[in-house]
């Protein structure tokens, strides 16, 4: 194992210790309560579905992915992108902080293929930056989102899939969906510009990074057991 090839980072030391505590899941603290949730964060393309399904296996967890219920404003929002992103972007938002209450409420372990977190930082993020999202409307999605977040924990670990543009192209192209061969390079680098800054400036939880360039988890055990040893170590304190 390199060096640099697992880097697990305790994120946003502005934190205060009270709020740390009442973000503390008993399933780190207490060995006895394996009760968990992971989330696999990562650009499009990096491997996060992949890897959800392989850890769900491994250790008996929920597997959990984004809902693709019908999106009411996705017709409008293409027709007048400006117009409709604000509409877009909170019902998304609505979404997933369902689906977030959701898993703070199960008595399951539950490993989530992307979070709340991303769709704020990085996809809407993104589309603030386009402007299509103007100042007024982020900020009200921010404050609605800060809200939020004030009733629930983050996660107990999220694994941060790192990836190279040529790595995310070449697995793009490899799973062959039609409706991503149309996606810009300067689209995808936007995109892992906003992951970096998200994970390393903005996420307040406990995060292993796993630069996956020169991985092949799914068909390497090898690579897929050096994941599993991170986490075992960072969770469950196994050596």
């Amino acid at each position: 194992m390199t060096k640099n090839r697992y880097l697990c980072r305790k994120i946003s030391e502005k934190a205060s210790a009270s709020k740390q505590h009442s973000n503390c899941n008993p399933a780190t603290t207490n060995p006895h309560i394996l009760t968990v949730h992971i989330v696999i964060a990562g650009n499009i393309g990096s491997g996060k579905t992949t890897l959800t399904h392989l850890l769900a296996q491994h250790y008996g967890w929920t597997p959990q992915f984004e809902s693709v219920d019908f999106n009411p404003y996705l017709e409008d929002y293409y027709k007048d992108i400006p117009r409709w992103s604000f509409a877009l972007e909170v019902y998304f938002l609505k979404q997933r902080f369902k689906d977030l209450l959701a898993i703070t409420q199960s008595e399951k372990s539950v490993i989530q293929d992307r979070s709340i977190f991303e769709g704020v930082y990085v996809f809407t993020a993104n589309n603030h930056a386009m402007g299509n999202l103007d100042d007024r409307d982020f900020q009200c999605y921010m404050e609605l989102f800060e809200s939020m977040m004030s009733v629930v924990r983050v996660p107990d670990l999220m694994i941060y899939l790192r990836a190279s543009i040529p790595h995310l192209v070449e697995n793009i192209q490899k799973r062959g969906r039609e409706y991503e061969q149309q996606i810009q390079l300067d689209y995808l680098k936007n995109l892992n510009k906003l992951y970096d800054e998200f994970i390393y400036e903005h996420y307040p939880g406990k995060v292993l990074t796993v630069e996956v360039d020169d991985l092949d988890f799914l068909h390497k055990k090898a690579d897929l057991a050096g994941i599993i040893n991170s986490i075992d170590t960072l969770l469950f304190g196994f050596f």
